[in-house]
C-alpha cells in the first residue's frame, strides 16, 4: 500500500478493469489447461488408479470373509468332535458305572449267601446240640 492516497476516480476504475481482465484470463488459463489432453489422460490414469485400488480392497474383503468362514467351519468341526468324543467318554463312564454296580450287586449277593450260610450253619449246629 505504497500508493499515494490521491489517485483519482478513473485510476480506479482502469485498476479494477485490469484486475477483472487479468482474473478472466486466469480463469481462461484454468479452463484451458484443464481440458488439455495432458490433464485429461492424468484424469484418466488416477481414475484407473482409484479403480485398481477399489478392487484390491474388494479382493482383500473377500478373502477376509473367506478366511472368516473357514474358521467358523473349523471351530464347528471342533466343536462337534469335541461333543461326540465327551458324549463317547460319558457313555463308556455309564458302561463301566453299570459294569462296576452289576459287580458290586454280584458281591453283595456273595456276601449274603456266605452269610446266610454261616447263620444256618450256626443254626444247624445249635439244634444238633439240643
Amino acid at each position: 500500500m505504497n500508493r499515494s492516497k490521491n489517485t483519482s476516480f478513473t485510476d480506479r476504475l482502469s485498476d479494477a478493469a485490469d484486475a477483472k481482465k487479468a482474473q478472466l484470463e486466469r480463469a481462461a488459463r484454468a479452463r484451458s489447461a484443464a481440458e488439455s489432453p495432458a490433464a485429461i489422460a492424468r484424469r484418466a490414469a488416477r481414475e484407473a488408479i482409484r479403480v485398481a485400488r477399489d478392487a484390491r480392497a474388494a479382493e482383500r474383503a473377500a478373502a477376509k470373509l473367506a478366511m472368516e468362514a473357514r474358521k467358523a467351519a473349523a471351530k464347528i468341526t471342533e466343536a462337534a468332535a469335541l461333543e461326540a468324543s465327551l458324549r463317547a467318554e460319558q457313555e463308556a463312564r455309564d458302561v463301566e458305572f453299570s459294569e462296576r454296580i452289576a459287580r458290586e450287586a454280584a458281591l453283595d449277593a456273595e456276601r449274603q449267601a456266605a452269610r446266610d450260610a454261616r447263620y444256618a450253619a450256626r443254626k444247624a449246629r445249635k439244634q444238633k446240640g439240643r
